[in-house]
C-alpha cells in the first residue's frame, strides 16, 4: 500500500506524542502528572451545560447544520466582538462557525495556498500553522521570535523578496507556547507592513479572554483597515472551558469568510446546533466566571513559576494564556533531554520547546490546566528533584 506523500510526511502530532509517553509510564506503574497539554480542567459553566441540555430536546437541533452557523449564533458573535472589542461586524458576511479553531486553522490554507506558494509562520508556534500548508503544497518558512524580542517578529528584518512571495502570515497573541502578548501598536504596524506586502494576516485569538494582572488582549480588528487584510480565529474552548464541545468562529474579511465557509462546506457539516445555542448563551452571559477561572489560573502559575525558578530555571511571569513557558537551567541545552529526564526521575511530563519550532530550544512549556491537587503534587515532586532527592520508588 502506497500511502500520500503528505501523509509520510506528516510528523506525529506533538500532544499524540505526549499521550503515547504518557501511556508507557502509566505502563510501568508511575503515577504520571502531566502538566503537558492545554486542556482545561475546570468543567464548563453549569448555566452553559443547562442551555445545552435544553436545546437537545429541541427536534430541530437533532438535524444537519448549516456550515456557515445559526444566524443566531453569528449574531451572537457579533454582539460578543462589539461588547469586547468595539469591533462591528456583519453576522452574514465576516462570521463562520467553526468546530473548534483549530478545525478554521487547519482549514484555512485551502484559502489562499497553492502548490509552491509561501506561508509565513512565527517560531516557536503551534504546529497546525505549518501542517495545514503542507496539506496544501505549500512552504512553510518560520519566521524566529526570541526572548529579547518580547517573542514577536521583526516584520521588517525579513527579507523584501520573501515577504512579497508570501500570501499569508500567521500570528497568535496571546500566543502559544511562549504566552507572550502584544499591544495594538504592533497590530498597527503587522497591518501596514502585510498592506505594503499583500500579504494576508491570519490571527489565532484563542486565549483572548485567559489574562492576567490587569492585562486586556486585543483583537487585530481593532486596527483601522484590519479587515482589508485580516481574518481573526477564536474559540470557545479556553475561554468557557469548552474544548469538548468544539464550537469556534472565525471573523474578518468578508471575502476570506466566504472562500473558508465553501471549503467547510465541502468537507464538514458545522457544529451542532445545540452545541451553538450553548455558544449564544456563553457569549451573552456575564463574565464572572472567566474572571473566576483566571484566579485559579494566576494562583497555579504563580505555584508553578516558585518552584521553577527553584530548580533553576528562568520564567517571565506570563499575562496571558495557559501556560508558562520556561527557559532551562544553565548548562542544559537539550529541551526533549531536560524533559525526559524530569518524567523518568519524577514521573512529571512537559512539554520540550523543541516541539514548537527550533526557536523553542531550550524552554520547556508547563500547561496550567491540572486540579489544584495535582499541580501540588506534581510541585512537590520537581521540588524534591530540584534537591537530589530520589522521587520515584523503582
Amino acid at each position: 500500500m502506497k500511502l500520500a506523500r503528505r501523509v509520510e510526511q506528516l510528523p506525529p502530532y506533538l500532544f499524540a506524542r505526549i499521550s503515547e509517553l504518557i501511556a508507557a509510564k502509566r505502563a510501568e506503574g508511575v503515577d504520571v502528572i502531566s502538566f503537558g497539554i492545554g486542556d482545561p480542567d475546570i468543567p464548563t459553566p453549569g448555566y452553559i451545560l443547562d442551555s445545552l441540555k435544553q436545546a437537545s430536546d429541541v427536534a430541530a437541533n437533532h438535524r444537519y447544520p448549516e456550515t456557515e452557523g445559526l444566524p443566531e449564533f453569528r449574531e451572537a458573535v457579533a454582539r460578543w466582538y462589539q461588547r469586547r472589542h468595539g469591533v462591528t461586524l456583519d453576522p452574514a458576511r465576516e462570521v463562520v462557525s467553526l468546530i473548534g479553531s483549530k478545525e478554521g486553522i487547519g482549514h484555512f490554507p485551502l484559502v489562499l495556498i497553492d502548490p509552491g506558494d509561501v506561508a509565513l509562520m512565527t517560531d516557536p508556534g503551534y504546529p497546525v500553522y505549518e501542517i495545514g500548508t503542507m496539506f496544501c503544497g505549500g512552504e512553510a518558512v518560520k519566521v524566529p521570535l526570541t526572548e529579547e524580542d518580547g517573542w514577536l517578529p521583526r516584520l521588517d528584518d525579513i527579507p523584501a523578496d520573501l515577504a512579497d512571495r508570501a500570501k499569508l502570515i500567521w500570528l497568535n497573541y496571546p500566543n502559544n507556547p511562549t504566552g507572550a502578548v502584544t499591544d495594538l501598536a504592533f497590530f498597527e504596524r503587522a497591518v501596514a507592513w502585510a498592506k505594503r506586502h499583500d500579504v494576508i494576516i491570519a490571527h489565532d485569538l484563542a486565549y483572548s479572554e485567559v489574562t492576567f494582572d490587569g492585562y486586556v488582549a486585543p483583537s487585530i480588528l481593532e486596527v483601522d483597515g484590519a479587515r482589508d487584510v485580516a481574518i481573526e480565529f477564536n474559540s470557545l474552548s479556553k475561554s468557557f472551558n469548552m474544548t469538548g464541545w468544539r464550537i469556534g468562529m472565525a471573523v474578518g474579511n468578508a471575502t476570506l469568510i466566504d472562500a473558508l465557509r465553501r471549503v467547510k462546506s465541502n468537507l464538514d457539516s458545522g457544529v451542532p446546533q445545540a452545541v451553538q445555542q450553548m455558544a449564544i448563551t456563553a457569549l451573552d452571559g456575564p463574565p464572572a466566571a472567566i474572571e473566576a477561572h483566571n484566579d485559579i489560573y494566576r494562583a497555579r502559575r504563580d505555584r508553578v513559576i516558585e518552584v521553577l525558578h527553584a530548580l533553576g530555571l528562568r520564567v517571565d511571569p506570563p499575562k496571558a494564556s495557559l501556560y508558562v513557558w520556561a527557559r532551562l537551567p544553565g548548562g542544559e541545552s537539550s529541551s526533549a533531554a531536560y524533559a525526559a529526564r524530569l518524567i523518568d526521575a519524577t514521573g512529571v511530563v512537559v512539554t520540550p520547546g523543541i516541539s514548537y519550532g527550533p526557536a523553542g530550544e531550550g524552554y520547556i512549556r508547563l500547561s496550567l490546566t491540572l486540579p489544584d491537587a495535582r499541580v501540588e503534587e506534581g510541585l512537590r515532586r520537581l521540588s524534591a528533584f530540584a534537591r537530589g532527592e530520589t522521587v520515584l520508588n523503582r
